[in-house]
């Protein structure tokens, strides 16, 4: 073998192996991991310490997201638009699939690092959890959708444990359990004040929960395995996931009607569906570097959270009935989200521990206790 495979020597006596790192001309395996810039929507991140990189991610989910929401609920409240949940969807991804390609034009290193099969499954999935909650929209009010929708915690961390052999500690388990306790108390009060539940809408958003619980620890798997970027990932699963679509949509006869209706109300649908699909890309953008930074629970931990603040912002902007129960459940998912950042920070900051927490208030009820009987 040559020496830029590394191999320089061989005899029966000694064997002489030295390993050459390629220069930046030539191209290596795909499946090695490289240390590389980390841009999202141009900005770099590489440089900056894990606590900024995280206030950006936050911000960048937060914002993008709160406008996504917006969008959304403002689509499927054109009257009329209720059936045709899976070509907002198709249309959500052909817009993904080009401002994934432009980005990655943009890029120095146009290659693709993961595998084809890969990107199947994950657009698989990808379309289940995206054109699922999309449609279910047909057939429940949109803050039980996002209700359901943040109950992924726990799946999140099942499909960790099974897919990547995760272990996640009692503070973690705890703050799923918070946060989907919160959420489904949301819901039974919802239930009482405003019942709109569908039986075809809780299997439907309940399937696309099953395959967002899957897609988070795959991608996250996938991009620190192939050391993929954000903009390849975009732009391969979405538009994978366009053809999927529109061959379904085409074997069921639902593309024609979808189109004249939304030829009639071109702005109302096209261009929201713009702004929709922009402004999800630019989150989905961030909700990548955060589940490649940081792993995909803390990105689900984030993007429940913003889910909670979609819901307040549904009930200022859209008129609905309102209960108490909602700021009970919200408390709850609160709590949950703060075990989990605590969780994640108590070793960076040295806090201390549940455990250690239980020890020091024992001791000093102890210690109480003995002051009082001398």
């Amino acid at each position: 073998m040559s020496a830029k495979y590394g191999l320089v020597g061989y005899n029966n006596s000694r064997k002489h192996i030295s390993i050459s790192i390629p220069s930046t001309t030539e191209v290596m395996s795909p499946h090695i991991k490289s240390v590389e810039e980390l841009r999202v929507l141009g900005i770099n991140l590489s440089n900056l310490s894990a606590p900024t990189q995280f206030f950006i991610c936050v911000a960048g989910v937060f914002i993008f997201y709160l406008i996504y929401g917006y969008l959304q609920e403002l689509i499927f409240s054109v009257e009329g638009f209720r059936p045709f949940g899976w070509y907002l969807t198709l249309v959500q991804f052909g817009f993904y699939s080009v401002f994934g390609l432009v980005e990655l034009q943009l890029t120095q290193d146009k290659r693709r690092r993961i595998p084809g099969k890969t990107y199947m499954m994950i657009a698989f999935l990808t379309v289940g959890t995206m054109g699922l909650s999309n449609t279910s929209l047909g057939y429940l009010n949109y803050p039980t959708q996002v209700i359901f929708k943040c109950c992924k915690l726990i799946p999140v961390m099942i499909g960790g444990v099974f897919i990547q052999g995760k272990r996640y500690n009692l503070t973690d388990v705890s703050a799923a359990l918070c946060m989907s306790l919160g959420l489904i108390w949301f819901t039974l009060a919802d239930s009482k004040v405003a019942p709109n539940f569908n039986v075809t809408g809780v299997v439907l958003i309940s399937l696309a929960l099953c395959a967002d619980a899957v897609i988070g620890n795959v991608q996250e798997k996938a991009m620190k395995l192939h050391s993929g970027s954000n903009s390849e990932m975009v732009l391969y699963s979405y538009s994978i996931g366009f053809v999927y679509i529109l061959a379904g949509l085409l074997c069921v006869g639902g593309l024609g009607p979808a189109v004249a209706f939304c030829s009639e109300h071109p702005v109302k649908t096209y261009g929201y569906a713009f702004f929709f699909s922009l402004t999800g890309y630019f989150g989905i953008s961030f909700v990548l570097a955060l589940i490649k930074l940081f792993g995909a629970l803390v990105a689900v931990t984030v993007t429940t959270g913003r889910k909670a603040m979609t819901i307040v912002l549904s009930f200022m902007f859209f008129t609905k009935p309102f209960t108490f129960q909602y700021i009970w459940g919200g408390l709850l998912v609160l709590f949950g989200i703060f075990l989990n950042v605590y969780s994640k920070n108590k070793e960076k900051m040295k806090l201390p521990s549940i455990k250690d927490i239980r020890s020091w208030l024992l001791a000093r009820k102890k210690v109480r206790f003995l002051s009082q009987n001398v």
